[in-house]
């Protein structure tokens, strides 16, 4: 319970990586603010987190919107008056190849993947700094690192989300507070569920572990990140891939 009587923000939280980050981090004692544009789903993870004696909040909100972002990040403070985590976990894909991708499809995995970050972020500066302690998360992608044809609007994103987290370590360090990135791999998700069998077998070859990762792999590493345990690190990139791009 290492996180006992802390509050941590997680967007897009519903479910997915999300869900289990959200779970994860209530286990470990954190109050936990579950953030969705679907407000059945923010209520359902909340309503498993007070099972779970912790507290909850869901909030709906449109992360790639700053008055939305800034009006979820009043309504925390208001009710707990501090925030000690945030998740930057929200995440969409809509791939194509590069020949085809509309501007559209480009412009809004930007606009949900790497702007709801920084206006995440940016947010949640004040009252970090104020606080002069904190923990940013943010869930890039090992697609971030190498690319992926198919996904230069998905692996922009991530690999911009990175240079965020290294640029936020730096500029927030000096008040205690650190920024890290967990870049999952291949995650059993609704997302990788739509992939055919031949891509799944494909991808499962490039892991040295033979299995493809749960949410719960990525949420432990976030609990980590987290946690005291990481007080000295910051502006790095944890890769939870069973091997696949070392």
């Amino acid at each position: 319970m290492h996180l006992k009587d802390q509050v941590a923000l997680v967007t897009g939280s519903g479910r997915g990586i999300g869900q289990a980050i959200a779970l994860a981090l209530a286990e470990h004692g954190a109050n936990v603010v579950v953030n969705d544009v679907v407000e059945e789903s923010a209520e359902q993870v909340a309503a498993q987190i007070e099972e779970m004696g912790v507290a909850a909040m869901p909030v709906v909100a449109d992360i790639t919107c700053e008055d939305e972002v800034k009006a979820m990040f009043t309504a925390v403070m208001d009710r707990f008056d501090q925030i000690d985590i945030l998740v930057n976990n929200a995440g969409i894909t809509q791939d194509n190849l590069l020949m085809r991708m509309s501007e559209e499809q480009w412009d809004t995995v930007l606009a949900v993947n790497l702007k709801g970050a920084f206006l995440c972020t940016k947010a949640v500066a004040r009252p970090m700094l104020k606080a002069r302690r904190g923990r940013i998360v943010n869930i890039a992608s090992v697609v971030g690192l190498t690319g992926n044809a198919g996904q230069a609007n998905y692996s922009s994103s991530k690999g911009g989300l990175i240079a965020l987290t290294k640029s936020t370590a730096q500029e927030l360090g000096s008040r205690g507070i650190t920024c890290n990135a967990v870049a999952p791999g291949f995650i059993e998700t609704e997302m990788t569920g739509r992939l055919s069998d031949e891509a799944r077998e494909q991808m499962l070859g490039r892991v040295p572990l033979g299995r493809p990762g749960q949410p719960e792999d990525v949420a432990g590493a976030v609990v980590f990140l987290a946690g005291p345990g990481a007080a000295y690190i910051t502006g790095q990139v944890l890769i939870v891939d069973g091997g696949m791009v070392m």
